[in-house]
């Protein structure tokens, strides 16, 4: 097996791609693993040369945040000889907080990396573009687009970031025209926001489905109805700690494998903090589509596989 280590030279603000390309080689080579380092050029780089594998049976290592992680994951979408994993040196590493935090903290061990397990995780497709977390439309898919932008110019990031970024954009305006197809139903209207979950947690920790399993083949879906800005200053914190229950009816919970959301103006869609613009966007389940190795230790990969072998 090939270990090909993408790191993104323009993650989190203190990685140094020479230094940790010496940590990996000396790794490998005291290991006598075969291993490739790649230092990505341009966005969906990495996208490209994981798809560049072929055949060979290949374990990816996404070095870098939650974007470098997706386009690994873009890559490797329907490769069966190919296995990714997240080695965090972004600024939000949110994804991996859905496995717990001692399990999240096992991540930025290389040895238990290189020495991990794969488990088959569910991907969530959009168009023609795929994630393994969360996506979502409307107020809180703006507030991604600026947190990079922000961050850069203010010198901050993690939640900070996103906090700015969310006071920003809701004084814009918050509220979005779509019409949502979802569970057999068809919704039109004004819309906050609508976020499909495989994951847990986004924007530097902010957790709207806390109950969401990566790995249950179901999406975990939220339509937030449009909101005044008095309003959404009492939903927010809800919002962000899974208390979507306490917001009434202004939201709305659907578990499925699909939902649709069109726009007659072009919509701002995060997938896993990468955004794109476009008038209609179409997500659904796969169930299983990418391996995702879990590193030596890990208690959600023990947990799964006890859980295996009890059926």
């Amino acid at each position: 097996m090939k270990h090909l280590f993408v790191i993104n030279p323009a993650a989190g603000r203190n990685t140094d791609p020479a230094a940790l390309s010496e940590k990996i080689r000396a790794l490998c080579l005291s290991g006598g693993l075969e291993h490739e380092i790649y230092v990505t050029r341009a966005p969906m780089d990495a996208a490209e040369r994981v798809r560049s594998c072929g055949d060979e049976e290949t374990r990816v290592y996404a070095c870098g945040g939650d974007g470098t992680l997706n386009e690994v994951v873009c890559g490797a979408a329907g490769m069966k000889n190919v296995s990714v994993t997240h080695y965090p040196t972004g600024t939000g590493n949110d994804f991996i907080r859905c496995f717990g935090q001692s399990d999240a903290a096992l991540f930025s061990d290389l040895e238990r990396l290189v020495h991990g397990s794969a488990l088959p995780l569910d991907l969530i497709r959009c168009n023609d573009r795929y994630g393994i977390n969360i996506c979502s439309v409307g107020i809180d898919a703006r507030v991604a687009r600026d947190v990079h932008r922000i961050g850069s110019r203010l010198r901050v990031g993690g939640r900070l970031a996103y906090d700015l970024s969310l006071v920003g954009n809701l004084l814009r305006g918050i509220n979005s025209r779509l019409t949502v197809r979802v569970g057999g139903r068809e919704l039109s209207g004004s819309f906050a926001l609508v976020c499909v979950c495989s994951g847990r947690f986004y924007g530097g920790g902010y957790n709207p489905m806390p109950d969401a399993e990566p790995d249950d083949g179901v999406l975990d879906m939220l339509v937030i109805k449009g909101v005044s800005l008095f309003r959404a200053a009492g939903l927010i914190g809800r919002y962000a700690s899974g208390r979507y229950k306490e917001m009434g009816e202004r939201a709305e919970y659907f578990a499925g494998d699909s939902i649709e959301l069109e726009s007659d103006s072009p919509m701002c869609v995060n997938i896993d903090g990468e955004i794109m613009e476009t008038l209609r966007a179409s997500f659904s389940v796969i169930a299983g589509g990418v391996d995702f190795v879990f590193p030596k230790g890990s208690a959600f990969y023990a947990s799964r596989l006890e859980k295996s072998r009890a059926k």
